[in-house]
């Protein structure tokens, strides 16, 4: 365990004057580089004005210009903005509202249907849905009603949408909640758009909300704003946290259709949703939210984006190729390739590899046999040499 005391850009400096690059942007949140001057500078002055007011029969102009923002980026379907505070709630109040637009529509619609190996989070809605017992084994025998379908591929969208077209008849189904593109927590497991895009089809044919947790893969990640912008299909729901407020504060947004909106807009105040958090919408998180939108959108981020991408696909290249290689594959900016040996999740090679990349001067963390890159998008060509070089020291030093 070391203690980190200074960040900037995309170096983290440990008490003892360690240095390592970032490789993973602290768990995906710091896109722009740690303590970015820009939005330092913009929350500060937000310190001066305003910290904290409670949103409950209160708003605040960053609160309204950050809704305002993230409307105009979001995909078109998506009208309404709903904060809480980091990617668990933005999920568990996705859910709810799946759930509950459902009850108030008078439907008896209580199942979730979520893919196999998914990970949402670590409140028990988003526990529910997720696929991975390593985490959520203690908790399963307490969890809502969900069924799981695999991933889809080429091979096997047929059957999926077999059998989907068998249990929908039923018509039990509330929501699908799905990573779209990437399943982070699942070793960046990828799948393409064109079988997720008929999968989403054919829900929607039969009223099941759409809920695409971007709380990963949002924000540019996989080249486009949302992984959401690269499928036809677009969601209901849309969960965003992490790389939201740049790394900086926590902060979370659920944003949904104005259908989905107006289930819920009611004299009945228990057709209300009642969800809150103290520290929803805090006015620091949303202009650090603000700022991190006006980076992701300038001129030289979006280069930046491009240049590691084009970086990754290189070093793919290079990679694959060698014999402890089993596959790779990459998504925007996010790089992974799996070893061809097998090994535990949280197992001796992993913790290995772990060690061995922090006394190169990098910090990333393997999941199994799975080695991966999420860098924010400021790392410099020269970091992302560093990067590549200390993993392929580690294939022929470690592996």
């Amino acid at each position: 365990m070391r203690g980190i005391i200074k960040a900037k850009g995309a170096i983290l400096y440990d008490e003892h004057g360690g240095e390592y690059i970032d490789g993973i942007a602290s768990w995906y949140t710091s896109m722009y580089g740690h303590c970015n001057a820009y939005i330092l500078e913009k929350v500060q002055r937000q310190m001066e004005v305003l910290d904290q007011v409670v949103f409950s029969g209160f708003t605040h102009e960053p609160a309204i210009r950050l809704s305002e923002e993230l409307i105009k980026i979001l995909p078109p379907n998506q009208h309404k903005i709903f904060f809480s505070d980091n990617g668990s709630t933005a999920t568990e109040v996705g859910i709810k509202m799946a759930l509950q637009y459902h009850f108030n529509k008078g439907n008896q619609r209580k199942v979730l249907l979520a893919f196999e190996g998914g990970f949402h989070g670590d409140t028990f809605g988003a526990m529910s849905v997720s696929g991975l017992s390593v985490y959520n084994g203690p908790f399963e025998d307490y969890f809502i009603e969900v069924e799981r379908i695999p991933t889809p591929t080429k091979d096997n969208v047929g059957d999926i949408l077999k059998r989907l077209n068998s249990e929908l008849e039923l018509e039990s189904i509330a929501g699908f909640i799905y990573e779209p593109l990437v399943q982070g927590a699942a070793s960046m497991k990828m799948h393409d758009a064109d079988g997720l895009n008929v999968i989403l089809e054919l829900l929607k044919k039969h009223q099941v909300l759409l809920i695409a947790d971007e709380v990963m893969t949002g924000f540019g990640k996989t080249g486009k704003n949302f992984a959401s912008d690269h499928i036809d299909v677009k969601p209901d729901i849309i969960c965003m946290s992490k790389s939201l407020s740049a790394g900086l504060v926590p902060l979370a947004v659920t944003s949904c259709t104005q259908q989905i909106f107006d289930a819920f807009y009611s004299d009945e105040i228990s057709k209300g949703l009642f969800h809150g958090h103290t520290y929803t919408a805090n006015p620091l998180a949303c202009v650090a939210a603000l700022s991190g939108l006006e980076l992701l959108q300038s001129e030289q981020i979006q280069k930046d984006i491009q240049r590691v991408i084009q970086s990754h696909k290189e070093f793919g290249l290079k990679i694959s190729q060698h014999p402890k290689v089993a596959t790779i594959r990459q998504c925007g900016i996010i790089f992974a390739l799996d070893l061809n040996i097998k090994t535990e999740r949280y197992g001796t090679l992993r913790n290995r590899l772990f060690n061995f990349f922090m006394e190169e001067g990098v910090f990333l963390r393997p999941l199994g046999n799975t080695i991966y890159i999420l860098a924010p998008y400021i790392i410099t060509n020269a970091q992302l040499s560093t990067i590549y070089e200390s993993i392929e020291r580690a294939l022929d030093e470690v592996v």
